[in-house]
């Protein structure tokens, strides 16, 4: 029997036995055919993403993506980080966010910009991290890209985990050290949120 586990704009996710199955929603607001390619399309490049960061990372390696424009994928029984990371102990919060640095290193080093790098799309499981969600991902070779993705993670972290978010940024950033371009990366964020603040 299919469960909803979210319904976001652009897709519903079941559960489906042990099997996630991403489906694209159509767009009453798109010309029928149009509407079809782009699901289509979308529905193809975050497949073929997901198996490329499989082969690097903890993520999700895909069944399929049919032409019902929808992804199924084995069911990850984790716990969400965006629900649980305040609750383990400090040491272990340090320990978990330098391992997510690590793995955004790891993306950054294969030019994968995640596009959406929040606690809400990392699953702990047995002491492992895995990425998931990359319907917003895409590949780039910019440092911008790779700032943005970064600056997203650390504004994520300020507003769902105040409490401790800049010892726990901090350790993030020392696992992302790992990938040879960071201190290119760190010096554009400094950019990315000057230009925040200029908006503002």
């Amino acid at each position: 029997m299919k469960r909803i586990l979210q319904r976001g704009a652009e897709a519903v996710i079941y559960l489906d036995g042990d099997s996630v199955i991403k489906s694209r929603l159509k767009k009453s607001y798109r010309i029928p055919e149009l509407d079809e390619k782009i699901r289509k399309q979308r529905t193809k490049s975050e497949a073929k993403l997901l198996e490329k960061v499989a082969k690097i990372i903890h993520s999700i390696n895909p069944h399929n993506a049919n032409e019902k424009f929808s992804i199924e994928m084995p069911f990850i029984d984790g716990k969400k980080l965006s629900e649980h990371l305040d609750g383990f102990p400090v040491e272990k919060q340090r320990q978990i966010c330098k391992n997510m640095g690590k793995g955004a290193a790891k993306l950054h080093g294969q030019d994968i910009i995640h596009g959406d790098l929040t606690t809400s799309n990392l699953i702990l499981k047995n002491n492992k991290i895995f990425f998931i969600d990359f319907g917003l991902g895409y590949i780039s070779k910019k440092i911008e890209d790779k700032a943005v993705d970064i600056h997203l993670f650390k504004e994520a972290l300020e507003a769902r985990h105040f409490k401790h978010w800049e010892i726990l940024f901090n350790e993030f950033l020392q696992g992302y050290n790992q990938y040879k371009e960071s201190n290119k990366v760190l010096e554009q964020i400094k950019k990315v949120e000057a230009r925040g603040r200029y908006r503002h």
